[in-house]
């Protein structure tokens, strides 16, 4: 009925529990425990370390070597007429190079963030902001984003992150009058409008020449705002 125990020994079997991590003792655990926490701790001292250099390399500039950097950084030469009171940034919205979309969208999101009245012109919707460019600058080939704060040239995305991150960028740009809250009821915030002479087809059509290419509106069929346009005009010249 039942097996008979006697000295005949019964096989074992032992299941393969081998992994990457062994150790013989609960003293090696603890042990490689303590080693992981020492080393992580010394990566976070590191960090930290690096940190308070650079603050501390910030605090001994002060405010007359920022100021320095941002007169290195600027071009009082170049300028734009009439906008001493906003912001104005020439970018594109094409994904088409991705680093020049990242930049573009990266110094945007930064200069939306002060809350003062920006002038963004998009060259992708209207090619003659990059002729207007190129006759401000001089140059032919460009890249972008450029950035003029109340008239006067700033410099591309490098430019505008480096006086971003020591802080400089916020000192200029409280000099300017905050804009107002809301946006444009005429075209929603994007700044252009559908021509309302060729409806965005860009042809006209009259009995004595037939059809002819629309003079109004850029290549896009589309024409600025003129409440966006009348509206910064205007409240330049009233603040100036």
């Amino acid at each position: 009925m039942w097996r008979p125990w006697g000295n005949k020994k019964m096989p074992l079997r032992i299941h393969d529990t081998s992994s990457p991590f062994s150790c013989s003792s609960f003293k090696d655990i603890q042990h490689l425990c303590t080693q992981d926490s020492s080393a992580s701790s010394k990566r976070n001292a590191n960090v930290f370390h690096r940190v308070r250099i650079v603050n501390s390399l910030l605090r001994s500039w002060g405010p007359a070597r920022t100021g320095k950097i941002a007169d290195s950084v600027s071009d009082p030469s170049i300028s734009i007429p009439g906008a001493e009171k906003r912001v104005v940034v020439y970018f594109t919205s094409l994904r088409v190079v991705r680093s020049t979309f990242e930049d573009c969208k990266t110094v945007r999101s930064i200069l939306h963030g002060f809350r003062v009245s920006i002038d963004e012109r998009d060259l992708s919707m209207d090619s003659r902001f990059l002729d207007e460019l190129r006759g401000i600058l001089g140059q032919s080939n460009l890249t972008l984003p450029r950035v003029f704060i109340g008239g006067r040239y700033m410099g591309g995305a490098e430019e505008i992150k480096q006086l971003h991150e020591i802080g400089e960028l916020k000192k200029i740009v409280e000099r300017l009058p905050a804009a107002e809250p809301g946006t444009c009821v005429v075209c929603g915030g994007y700044r252009f409008l559908l021509c309302n002479e060729c409806n965005g087809s860009r042809k006209l059509y009259t009995q004595k020449s037939g059809f002819k290419t629309c003079t109004a509106c850029n290549e896009n069929g589309l024409i600025r705002c003129h409440s966006c346009f009348f509206f910064v005009n205007i409240k330049a010249k009233i603040l100036g």
